[in-house]
């Protein structure tokens, strides 16, 4: 998969990725698909290669040996740290020729920091787990709450109209930032796991989190990199079951 933009300077990125069950699609892997998102964001050129987990080819053990995905090669140098390779890519793909991603408020990712680890709490200790679920309930409440809160950005103090309810899109505002990238994948991997081993869904009332999520399944650069369901319930499958 390779996205282009019309330039003959640009830089040789190839992004590695974690393959799905059958060696070749999308494995489950939120890392993977942050820095999918983001070089995908930044629109710059860049080729895609998953890696089977269980035969690791020769040439990437040589290339990257006791690395798991996801990784990077920039123009031939190779980067393993993916917080390390985001800030790299951010700092290095900047505007004027690329966009900058990072968010305005760092409150955008704070928000979420938790999300996951009370998700994943709640599934291991999956069917006895009340207190598990409230916690998980307690930041989706937590973030419902932060993306219904009008943004200073949002609030125009000449203007005689008060807006209580904020109607931006994403974290940040109306543009997918590096929080989004962090957030999103992982929401999706809630979404489908808990709902497959615990019969659990986001609550409606949470009308801030589900208009972000509506939101960003309408993008490309999220939908598009997501991996398939059966990816991600293979990947919980003994998690879900173990106390069963």
């Amino acid at each position: 998969m390779a996205l282009r933009q019309n330039s003959d300077k640009e830089p040789s990125i190839e992004l590695f990725i974690k393959a799905g069950h059958d060696g070749e699609n999308v494995g489950n892997c939120p890392f993977c698909q942050r820095l999918f998102m983001v070089l995908w964001l930044k629109g710059v050129k860049f080729t895609v290669t998953t890696v089977d987990m269980r035969k690791k080819p020769a040439e990437l053990k040589d290339l990257a040996p006791g690395t798991n995905p996801p990784f990077l090669l920039y123009n031939g140098t190779l980067k393993t740290d993916f917080i390390k390779i985001e800030e790299f890519l951010e700092q290095t793909l900047a505007p004027p020729r690329y966009p900058h991603l990072s968010p305005l408020n760092k409150e955008s990712f704070d928000v979420g920091a938790d999300i996951f680890a009370k998700f994943s709490a709640f599934i291991k200790n999956s069917p006895n787990n009340a207190f598990h679920e409230k916690n998980l309930l307690r930041e989706f409440k937590r973030l419902d709450n932060y993306l219904n809160s009008p943004l200073p950005e949002e609030i125009d103090h000449n203007s005689t109209e008060t807006i209580t309810v904020s109607k931006r899109k994403f974290l940040d505002g109306d543009r997918l930032t590096l929080a989004d990238c962090n957030l999103l994948p992982k929401l999706h991997v809630i979404r489908v796991a808990a709902k497959k081993y615990c019969d659990f869904e986001i609550p409606a009332e949470f009308t801030g989190v589900w208009r972000y999520l509506q939101n960003a399944y309408e993008r490309e650069e999220f939908k598009q990199t997501c991996p398939a369901n059966i990816e991600i319930e293979k990947a919980y499958f003994s998690v879900a079951n173990k106390r069963k």
